[in-house]
């Protein structure tokens, strides 16, 4: 009797001490990157029946990858629903690309078709690709002289233009590289030509010479075709700036076309061994030699002609169901934070890499948050998963889901964490805002590196430098996009590999699950450490009682990126005192308030619980809206949509990230008109700038003036 009664009591104890000291957040979070939890085989079976069949926007097959997402998030207990959006795709109806050689040579009819490989187990479904081409190409019919234009950069137009060489009504042959292939259509539109091809060159993703590709080597097979979108937007083109749900206000395809972000002149994608066959089509002066090919391509030609092609292309506009498939973990203390990953699911045709290695990682997120909650992790803020559709056309899942929910996640976002191309080869890159540079070498020193277990992920990055190369998310390139730019929400995006040095098969038939396997990630590790890093930052952001946002290495960066503009513009008399003096403003509040944190941390003992959450929040309130306060109402000049005044993309290139990109943008115009209106206009770009960073301190001290 007394026995059982001294069990009772020791029982009753223990309970009892549970509830005063609960499992500490910091030991869930070790537990999470822990190999316990983690499963390379689960996460090759997602890549592997995901991308069993093509999975294009609109189509059957990416319904059915959705269900699939949806059904991993249920059987993880993390309360899932669809949300389902009409947008506008486009598809190809027919598509001819005929080269007329001098005679005696007969005319090239190109199949434009990518070949099966031998064994390829995927050989039964390869009808369902679809033919290749560019999304919201122009319909129409472009016969001319063949003019070489490089990578189609403007400045490869001004070079063909000091040797003499006109495109004006010709159709442009362009590499793929270096900037977005919409940007490559715009330059050719812009220069006169009637209609482009762009290839892909074998020095870029054939292995500049090597007679080996996929499948016995990672290379893009001669036949192989990067498709992609061409339209310079976000979201869906029909409902610009605003949700495409239910009944709401769309415009017409001539509207659409006035707005300047859909070609105006027809293209195609077309493969290296096509692509070489018009190059020997063309005469003229030889290009220089940062033009030309591989050691065994035949020398490039500028041109024009006297090769001459006929493109033809028509395609079908169609109102199309996506579905973005979120998933919610309710925050236990404070439901109403939201921290956001993300990756999209829609593939031009299998995704192995773009972008279900990213999709892969997110369930395997799903699967040990799911395993963290049966051992009794609850989070403190609210993470929310979502898989997006519809990016390859225009990141458009993503866009209409924040410009429906644009108010709430302004309100209440933390961050939103992105991932792509999750794994396309080795070596660990990341792109983020300032504030989470300092989180995300936190994780990567806690994650082994996939490739060399003696070290950190974060050892292996930094290599022989002091420090990793945190890149800046500037461009359009992914998900990102209409958080950061658009809402102004801190954001990430992480990956292995992914350039086309390791990538060479991008958008292209051969992005399948034996690729991944052979060449990708053979054992699947490099997939774990993505999901590991990502779930990890993830997890701090959403259970530490402060936000870990560091506005100190923000300002500091602020002050490189003017150093780097001051030297741009020198000699140019215009006035950057403003934006240093913003920044001290910026830098003073942001060491502010990392010193009333430690205060605070070190008093708690002395108030109340109440009196403690009260300044949690109001603290965790400034540095969240932080973010915000870098946005203007009016946006980007010419790019309203893009509202970012520190971090935004290119006017010259969709991919390309631009610090200060207002400024940058002004700055080119001026340099090329030379005029005193427009070196004012850049003057007024800089007192912009130097706005936005002002009340980034207002929000940061949390103090009216």
């Amino acid at each position: 009797m007394i026995k059982t009664g001294t069990s009772l009591l020791a029982i009753a104890t223990s309970y009892l001490l549970l509830l005063i000291n609960p499992t500490p957040k910091s030991t869930y979070h070790s537990l999470f990157i822990s190999n316990s939890l983690s499963d390379n085989a689960s996460i090759a079976h997602h890549l592997q029946t995901l991308t069993r069949r093509p999975h294009i926007a609109g189509s059957e097959a990416n319904t059915e990858a959705a269900a699939y997402v949806l059904s991993v998030f249920a059987s993880c207990n993390i309360p899932s629903h669809f949300t389902s959006y009409e947008v506008g795709l486009t598809y190809p109806i027919s598509r001819s690309l005929v080269l007329k050689n001098l005679p005696p040579e007969p005319p090239t009819n190109f199949t434009l078709r990518q070949e099966i490989y031998k064994g390829d187990p995927y050989a039964d479904v390869t009808d369902q690709v679809v033919p290749t081409f560019h999304a919201y190409a122009k319909s129409g019919t472009a016969i001319g002289p063949v003019v070489y234009v490089n990578y189609g950069r403007e400045e490869d137009y001004l070079t063909l233009g000091q040797i003499g060489i006109n495109v004006s009504g010709t159709v442009v042959l362009a590499k793929y590289g270096k900037i977005f292939r919409g940007d490559i259509v715009k330059n050719a539109y812009d220069a006169g030509a009637a209609g482009v091809v762009i290839y892909s060159d074998r020095k870029d993703y054939g292995g500049a010479g090597v007679a080996r590709w996929f499948p016995d080597d990672k290379w893009l097979p001669p036949s192989g075709v990067q498709v992609g979108s061409v339209f310079m937007g976000k979201g869906d083109p029909t409902t610009p700036g605003w949700a495409s749900s239910g009944e709401c206000e769309r415009l017409s395809k001539e509207k659409v076309e006035k707005g300047g972000d859909v070609p105006l002149i027809p293209s195609l994608p077309v493969s290296a061994a096509d692509g070489e066959k018009i190059l020997r089509s063309i005469g003229g002066p030889v290009a220089q030699d940062d033009w030309q090919g591989s050691i065994d391509a035949p020398t490039y030609r500028v041109g024009p002609g006297p090769g001459i092609l006929n493109l033809s292309y028509m395609g079908q506009d169609i109102i199309s169901t996506i579905q973005n498939v979120i998933g919610v973990i309710e925050g236990e203390e404070e439901p109403d934070r939201y921290v956001i990953l993300g990756n999209h699911r829609d593939a031009w045709t299998f995704g192995a890499v773009d972008p279900n290695s990213g999709t892969a990682a997110l369930l395997e997120v799903a699967q040990r948050l799911g395993k963290l909650q049966k051992k009794g992790w609850k989070p403190r803020r609210t993470i929310i998963l979502c898989n997006w559709d519809a990016e390859e056309y225009g990141l458009i899942g993503s866009t209409e889901w924040v410009e429906e929910n644009r108010e709430i996640l302004a309100s209440r976002a933390v961050a939103y964490l992105n991932v792509d191309c999750g794994v396309g080869g080795p070596g660990f890159r990341a792109s983020a805002t300032p504030q989470l540079d300092e989180l995300i070498k936190r994780a990567t020193q806690q994650v082994k590196d996939p490739d060399n277990s003696s070290q950190s992920i974060y050892e292996s990055w930094t290599g022989s430098s002091s420090s990793p190369l945190i890149g800046r998310l500037g461009g359009g390139g992914s998900d990102y996009a209409a958080f950061l730019q658009h809402v102004g929400i801190p954001a990430a995006d992480i990956a292995f590999g992914g350039d086309s040095a390791s990538y060479p098969v991008y958008h292209s038939i051969y992005d399948d699950f034996i690729w991944m396997q052979n060449f990708g990630d053979p054992m699947f590790q490099r997939h774990v450490a993505a999901a590991s890093v990502w779930g990890l930052v993830a997890l701090w952001l959403a259970d530490e009682e402060f936000i870990p946002f560091d506005y100190v290495s923000y300002a500091k960066e602020l002050q490189l990126s003017v150093k780097v503009l001051e030297n741009e513009i020198s000699n140019k008399d215009i006035n950057l005192t403003p934006i240093f003096t913003a920044i001290k403003e910026l830098e003073k509040a942001a060491t502010m308030i990392k010193n009333q944190r430690k205060e605070f941390e070190a008093s708690k003992g002395w108030t109340t619980r109440k009196e403690n959450n009260v300044k949690v929040r109001e603290l965790n309130d400034r540095l969240m809206m932080a973010e915000r306060a870098f946005t203007d109402r009016d946006g980007l000049f010419g790019m309203s949509w893009y509202k970012h005044l520190i971090y935004g993309r290119s006017k010259h290139n969709v991919y390309g990230s631009q610090s200060f990109p207002g400024i940058d943008d002004a700055a080119i115009i001026a340099k090329d008109t030379q005029t005193v209106e427009s070196w004012h206009r850049v003057q007024h770009e800089v007192w912009r700038v130097s706005r936005v960073i002002k009340q980034a301190s207002l929000v940061l001290s949390g103090q009216l003036t």
